[in-house]
């Protein structure tokens, strides 16, 4: 689990939810945390007005006004028994400083607050989310407004056991290890759902003695030994199965909501080279539609571009 933990607070979110959940995580697993801010103002570096040694003096300024304001968050959470860093930069590509100082000081878990969309009742993600979520060195927390309960809460661990690729197959580990620990801390159950396709709708018409209903549940019963080949190998034995019919940008964002889940957690696809840092248009396609917080883990291997 983790040890060392940067949370991304955020001046406009009165609710500091970030804030809150790396508290929580960190006093759970005795992790180190730090509370990073990136501030910046482009009219301070523009005007005339000013030598560069009083534009330098007047960014120090807000940065301490800034430390000064974390601190009073602090203050008002009587935080006690954790170790707290504070770290307040001022840099005009705010993602690009949290992958920075996540590299610098070897940070394992970036938390962050998604934001709501008032009018439509649902997480919006910002352009600074899908960057950390493609681009950052470690694994990715996503909070929404909501606590996580004491105990009762349920998360949700999204895998496609069918895969023949190796490194998908090693990413599914990844995410049954990683949402099997979380369940175990923050004592919720533990769900695990896996989508497989539907039966072509042109083929019974192509193939009149085409048995559809013998080829879904055919197709069903290799995915649910599928799944339980990984979890036996993983030794996760308490967890419910979902084995869901559709496509999974459809059926984890669904069964999410059905269940109340107060995490979801999945991984990202890894890829060589230049696109290294994309996600892979399924995982995109969950991760916009999804209404809870999101965990997001990167595969083995993965070099961050920033690096």
């Amino acid at each position: 689990m983790y040890k060392n933990i940067l949370v991304v607070l955020d001046a406009e979110d009165d609710e500091h939810k970030a804030l809150s959940r790396g508290l929580h995580l960190a006093s759970l697993l005795s992790a180190q945390l730090t509370l990073f801010v990136s501030i910046y103002d482009f009219s301070y570096e523009m005007t005339t007005m000013l030598s560069g040694e009083e534009r330098e003096q007047m960014r120090d300024s807000l940065i301490h006004e800034r430390r000064h304001w974390v601190q009073g968050l602090l203050k008002e959470r009587e935080v006690e028994n954790l170790d707290v860093n504070v770290e307040v930069v001022w840099h005009h590509r705010p993602f690009e400083a949290i992958i920075r100082c996540a590299l610098e000081h070897n940070h394992d878990l970036i938390i962050k607050g998604a934001k709501k969309h008032g009018a439509l009742q649902s997480v919006l993600f910002t352009p600074t989310d899908w960057h950390l979520l493609r681009k950052a060195p470690c694994q990715v927390l996503l909070v929404k407004e909501h606590a996580w309960p004491e105990q009762g809460g349920r998360v949700l661990a999204a895998v496609h056991a069918a895969t023949t690729s190796e490194d998908h197959k090693s990413l599914n580990k990844k995410v049954i290890q990683s949402a099997y620990a979380m369940s175990e801390k923050l004592k919720a159950s533990l769900h695990l759902i896996n989508s497989y396709p539907s039966a072509p709708s042109a083929i019974a018409i192509e193939i009149p003695d085409f048995d559809t209903y013998q080829y879904q549940e055919s197709v069903r019963s290799y995915h649910e030994e599928e799944i339980k080949k990984l979890t036996e190998e993983l030794h996760a034995d308490a967890y419910e199965l979902h084995l869901e019919e559709g496509m999974p940008e459809d059926r984890i964002p669904a069964l999410a909501e059905e269940i109340d889940a107060g995490l979801v957690v999945l991984g990202t696809v890894g890829r060589t080279g230049i696109s290294a840092a994309l996600l892979g248009n399924t995982a995109e396609h969950v991760i916009g539609r999804l209404n809870c917080d999101l965990l997001a883990l990167k595969p083995e291997g993965f070099n961050c571009p920033l690096g």
